[in-house]
């Protein structure tokens, strides 16, 4: 297929485009120290007021100060070129007394051929652009290169949440890191290369004197001129070349305080101003009123009163096109409203299920409300990073939304659609929790903490000081809520991971470590499989943080049984550390439950196998009585101050843990296996036969 040539041209002109700028500034430099022939000298100030005029062009259509942000080298290299121009047209002016037609051109057209008019409009563009433009322009560029510095660790954060909120990925996070970086640097640029624009102006002063007093001497002295001759003819040229580099500048540096002042738009400056300075129609109308005032005073009527003129007739345009367009945008909304009931696509929509929702009632919205000072979504942000953190999961954005059917103080808990949880709150109170002797001065409405069930008040704000004094536990409602959604997390772990969320941890394990990916999926073991184990693991709240090694343990069983529970106590053992560090007290111990050697061999007797898996096929006596054995000694092991964990053979943790969960939901059942060598063992009990 050909080439078009455009994209030829563009290519050949990208690859030599670094050879350009080099000679571009090696000719500047050439300029200072080689005499021009005053036709060079003439096509030489006109590039300069053209490219000047392109700068400032470009300023003027840029949506994003980045957009232009090679503006600050180019700004330096406008600056050098306007000096060696300076030079070389000096030099022809001191030696010949001529410097070419463009400058000739200005010196008789532009200031009609009075040296002393001409001295004044060069004085007056010198202060404009040096007081006004290039100070306003350097002013501007050091506060935004301080505010950027300033900004940049919160614009850090902002971005930190939103990638951990799931709102951008980490393509876009790293993007926009490097368009703060990026804006940092333009504008600590800026702010150096202004001072190059203000050094040009005062050189432009000091040339201008030097080339007056210069050229009134040689042409005195050497070219035996009149007075009046020499004073006309060299403040001529050198007024004349003054305004031919002056204006250029001038337009260089309107150009650069047009970039450090544009914020950020979707819009060019011209539709931004038009859009924004005519946006109210009576605001016009006032202004018309004022002038048609004035006409009142003294001024000349006729001005005012045909600016007043326009100004209705503006406004009243404008507020005919704002009506029209207000039908307009009204009209298309409901035809889009049409449109989108009768596609298809809304249906099928609605069958997609978010797979975490917290739904809550009118009263609990100034909790997510952040202009009414409601944190909670920052804190749903927290628990999503702190889950990440704790079991290794990547929970799914939570999805907040109001619902009207629900009482007003009642939210409930969403997974998959389904809802697993439930709770109420009292936005105007403080949850108070027990220490465990109650203080009869401590009034409230009973109640219980929903994420634990243990019993609570919600007091009024007046007595959280004292109650927090009695050793009451005192939290606010955004602290329940999220408390009790952490809680919902973290117990119902294994039903949020999905396939699709186990492939993108494999596809992360796989950026550094590809060879552990590669040897088990799918060679060993399919995605689902590996959820399938990883969801056993969060079910018992194992954390699936190191999935290096699990992945490597799976590798390494694999090849030897098929058996996903299997698997899973190969992986725990494997996890054993990180097990046993969530349950070992300070001191290094670890209090259990045992069970006697004959109970054990009885449930490993009793193990049957069938289509659903093993499970344990004792007596149903027997099994009440292990059950209620477990439960006695749990309840003493909690009143002793520790939790309950009992300690059996690895070829019955899983499945005696699967007996008693319906009524010990919360138990922890560990395997010798699974024991830390550095951990002591100690046994508060024994459950026997």
């Amino acid at each position: 297929m050909p080439v078009p040539a455009i994209a030829t041209n563009e290519t050949r002109f990208n690859r030599y485009s670094d050879l350009l700028v080099a000679v571009a500034v090696i000719g500047s430099v050439m300029l200072m120290v080689i005499k021009l022939p005053p036709i060079f000298l003439d096509f030489s100030l006109v590039f300069n007021i053209t490219f000047s005029l392109v700068i400032l062009l470009v300023s003027l259509f840029t949506l994003h100060p980045l957009e232009f942000s090679v503006f600050p080298s180019l700004l330096l290299i406008m600056t050098l070129l306007r000096l060696s121009l300076n030079v070389a047209s000096t030099r022809l002016i001191l030696s010949e007394a001529s410097a070419g037609n463009v400058i000739k051109a200005f010196g008789d057209f532009v200031i009609g051929g009075n040296p002393v008019v001409g001295f004044i409009m060069f004085l007056i563009l010198v202060v404009i652009q040096f007081i006004v433009i290039t100070k306003g322009a350097e002013r501007v560029s050091e506060v935004a290169a301080r505010f950027t510095l300033d900004a940049m660790p919160g614009k850090q954060m902002s971005i930190d949440a939103d990638l951990n909120a799931g709102l951008i990925d980490d393509q876009q996070a790293r993007q926009r890191r490097e368009n703060i970086q990026r804006q940092a640097d333009f504008y600590g640029a800026m702010d150096g290369a202004t001072k190059f624009v203000k050094g040009d102006a005062i050189a432009g002063i000091v040339i201008v004197l030097i080339n007056i007093i210069g050229g009134f001497v040689i042409g005195i002295v050497q070219k035996n001129m009149e007075f009046g001759t020499a004073l006309h003819t060299y403040t001529i040229l050198t007024v004349g070349d003054g305004l031919v580099t002056q204006i250029p500048a001038l337009l260089i540096s309107t150009a650069a305080g047009i970039v450090v002042t544009r914020s950020t738009s979707e819009s060019h400056l011209g539709q931004a101003l038009l859009t924004q300075m005519f946006a109210r129609p009576q605001i016009l109308i006032i202004a018309a009123l004022a002038l048609v005032t004035l006409g009142f005073i003294g001024l000349p009527a006729l001005p005012l009163y045909v600016m007043a003129g326009l100004l209705s007739v503006l406004s009243l345009g404008l507020q005919r096109n704002l009506k029209k367009t207000v039908v307009q945008e009204a009209e298309k909304e409901k035809e889009h409203e049409i449109e989108e009931i009768k596609k298809p696509e809304n249906v099928i929509s609605l069958l997609q299920v978010d797979t975490m929702e917290l739904e809550m009632g009118y009263s609990l919205i100034p909790l997510v409300d952040t202009h009414q000072g409601g944190d909670l979504l920052d804190r749903v942000v927290m628990i999503r990073r702190q889950c990440a953190l704790e079991l290794g999961l990547v929970v799914p954005p939570v999805r907040i939304r109001d619902n009207m059917q629900l009482k007003p103080n009642v939210y409930i808990i969403k997974i998959r659609g389904v809802q697993v949880a439930q709770g109420e709150v009292m936005i105007d109170h403080y949850l108070a929790m027990s220490p465990g002797i109650e203080d009869p001065e401590i009034q409230g409405i009973d109640t219980r903490e929903p994420a634990f069930g243990l019993p609570a008040k919600w007091i009024t704000p007046a007595m959280r000081e004292r109650a927090e004094l009695s050793g009451y536990t005192v939290v606010d409602p955004p602290s329940v809520i999220a408390t009790h959604l952490t809680e919902i997390i973290k117990s119902h772990a294994h039903e949020i991971l999905g396939r699709q969320d186990v492939q993108t941890l494999l596809d992360h394990v796989k950026q550094n470590y590809p060879a552990v990916v590669n040897d088990l999926v799918p060679e060993l073991l399919s995605v689902g499989e590996i959820q399938k184990v990883l969801g056993n693991l969060l079910q018992e709240r194992v954390p699936i943080r190191d999935l290096v090694t699990i992945l490597e343990t799976l590798a390494d069983y694999a090849r030897l049984t098929k058996d996903l529970d299997v698997l899973t106590e190969y992986v725990r053992q494997a996890l054993r550390r990180y097990i046993c560090k969530q349950y070992v007290r300070e001191d290094n111990t670890l209090p259990v439950i045992t069970l006697d050697p004959a109970l054990e061999q009885l449930i490993r007797d009793s193990l049957q196998t069938s289509d659903y898996g093993t499970f344990i096929a004792l007596e149903p006596q027997q099994a009440q009585n292990l059950i209620q054995q477990i439960s006695k000694l749990a309840e003493q092991a909690v009143q002793h101050g520790y939790q309950p964990i009992v300690l059996s053979a690895p070829v019955v943790r899983l499945y005696l843990k699967r007996l008693v969960e319906r009524v010990l939901p919360n138990l922890i059942i560990l395997s010798y296996n699974e024991l830390d060598n550095q951990v002591e063992v100690q046994a508060s009990g024994m459950v026997t036969l």
